[in-house]
């Protein structure tokens, strides 16, 4: 963090003193041949990272796949997001541009809103008063050795969790709970999973190549006094930065201390409770459903209505504040106002993500009325045949053994029963309001359209439907 006085090639910025870390990612960018082309390969990377864990994430959470005997290699996936985002904020922290340093500098406001020991953490941690000298180096060592360390320790830990618990797989003609059908570690998975990779490091190193991202040249270097405008973190902050944005200034005084709620609600409550749910989710669905068996078959998103709605939710409410994490970006482009887009975001995170809740759970259960449908009576050809008598009616073809098996296999839990008494008459232990609880939540876990019955499918197959 020692201040030099920059010599490189970048003329605009020659005999500013500036920090070495700035000078440093200068003279990579300009003097070094294809540094800049690394740096850029080296961003874009880290993007695509978080996109693929955000992405995989996903595809589990949605399809059930964290479901017993796989809830600690859920945790481990929130836990490897968790430090994806850690490692991509100090990433882009390091070459003490204004931009990094702004992001620094909320992120030293954050550490300060911790109740009474906050002002203490930042002065650890920086070493003294904001900005301090020794926290890039610091940051340095934690990216480079401690958090791929961390990386490279989990994910060996979740592959080897993965073929020892073996993969889950889709529905199928032959596929069970109680078996695996697929294709071998090698050398079928070996050959797909080398050409994703020169796939994605083609498509990164092209990235590098024409899409420039991140200028720290054209921010200048970090001064406390400044700040650049049109300040954006980058994507998997972005929801974050939404959230403080849009907090309103609430703060108490008490016994001394300052508790400054529009950072520490933001910043740290919210983020922690949406992380810890994430995180204790398999438990949660567990306990709402009373399903504790093992499941290796995935479900399709529509035939659990109530997980995907949640899902839905989650991403509305994290969408919202990402937007509100551009609002200047959008008040220009858009010719709007700072305070249209904030109390448009204050009531669209309140209002928003129940509506996405509602509207998903009802499209999934319209699926599912559609899809027994098609088994009852078929799909629809489009061919129109004339009675006898006159009438038309359209001819419908019926589905393959295979394609009805894979529409109705899904099981359809009931909901809980949940006693308020036993048999004797004494009161339920678990206490009358839990189990009111408990029992809502599966009932509404647990709302389904009715597949066909034994008996309209073997109507079907007689010919009297």
């Amino acid at each position: 963090m020692k201040e030099v006085e920059y010599e490189g090639s970048y003329e605009p910025l020659s005999g500013l003193k500036m920090s070495a870390a700035y000078a440093s990612t200068l003279h990579i960018s300009f003097d070094v041949r294809g540094g800049l082309l690394m740096r850029q390969i080296h961003h874009w990377a880290a993007l695509l990272f978080m996109v693929a864990i955000v992405a995989h994430l996903m595809r589990v959470f949605f399809t059930g796949a964290f479901r017993k005997p796989r809830e600690g290699n859920w945790v481990l996936g929130v836990g490897l997001l968790t430090l994806g985002i850690v490692e991509g904020f100090l990433g882009y922290s390091l070459p003490d541009d204004l931009l990094s340093g702004t992001g620094i500098r909320i992120a030293e406001a954050i550490i300060q809103a911790i109740p009474v020991v906050g002002s203490y953490l930042a002065f650890f941690a920086f070493g003294g008063p904001f900005p301090g000298s020794v926290f890039i180096p610091r940051i340095y060592t934690v990216h480079i050795l401690l958090l791929p360390g961390a990386f490279l320790a989990l994910i060996t830990i979740h592959l080897m969790m993965v073929w020892y618990q073996k993969h889950t797989q889709y529905p199928g003609p032959g596929r069970t709970e109680k078996n695996v059908v697929g294709y071998p570690l090698m050398p079928v998975y070996m050959a797909k999973a080398g050409g994703f990779f020169f796939i994605v490091f083609g498509f990164t190193a092209f990235l590098g190549a024409v899409a420039s991202i991140n200028p720290i040249w054209l921010y200048g270097p970090y001064t406390p006094a400044q700040i650049s405008a049109g300040s954006q973190p980058d994507w998997y902050m972005g929801w974050l930065d939404g959230l403080v944005r849009m907090a309103p200034p609430l703060e108490t005084h008490a016994f001394g201390h300052t508790i400054s709620w529009n950072i520490l609600i933001p910043g740290l409550i919210i983020p922690g409770i949406m992380f810890t749910l994430m995180a204790l989710y398999p438990w949660i669905e567990s306990w709402m459903t009373g399903d504790k068996r093992e499941h290796h078959l995935l479900d399709r998103p529509r035939n659990n209505p109530n997980r995907t709605a949640i899902g839905a939710m989650a991403l509305t409410f994290t969408i919202t504040t990402l937007l509100n994490g551009g609002n200047d970006l959008i008040a220009t482009h858009f010719d709007l106002t700072i305070n249209q887009i904030m109390w448009f975001s204050r009531i669209g995170i309140l209002v928003f993500p129940p509506l996405a809740f509602i509207i998903t759970k009802r499209l999934c259960l319209s699926l599912q009325r559609a899809d027994r449908e098609a088994v009852l009576h078929g799909r629809e050809s489009g061919r129109l045949m004339m009675l006898p008598h006159g009438e038309f009616v359209e001819v419908h073809d019926p589905l393959t053994p295979e394609e009805q098996w894979t529409l109705t296999q899904h099981e359809q839990l009931a909901p809980l029963a949940l006693p308020e008494s036993d048999g004797n008459g004494v009161r339920n232990p678990q206490g009358l309001i839990r189990s009111k609880i408990r029992a809502r939540l599966t009932k509404a876990g647990t709302e389904q359209i009715a597949k066909p019955t034994p008996s309209e499918m073997l109507e079907i197959g007689d010919g009297h439907h």
